[in-house]
């Protein structure tokens, strides 16, 4: 499944098991808890960027959070797809 969407918010997490990773909010999303997949987009230069979708968790509020190893700036228009479920 894919979607299209802008980041809007990016904060750098650490985890024991992973080291650095980010934490990114999506305008809109179609993964859900437990998903992986990736995350594309193109940078300034035109470089296609491919960014794996390591985790997804939803917080309290409600909001959905991509874990990824890479950093991509808020407001930046991504191509998510969403990996099947085994």
């Amino acid at each position: 499944m894919a979607f299209e969407a802008e980041i809007t918010e990016i904060f750098e997490a650490v985890h024991a098991h992973c080291g650095s990773i980010w934490q990114v909010g999506l305008s809109r999303t179609e993964f859900r808890a437990g998903d992986s997949g990736v995350l594309r987009a193109s940078s300034r230069s035109g470089t296609q960027l491919e960014v794996p979708v390591l985790n997804v968790e939803t917080d309290a509020s409600g909001t959905v959070w991509h874990f990824v190893r890479k950093p991509l700036a808020a407001g930046t228009h991504v191509r998510g797809e969403v990996s099947p479920r085994n």
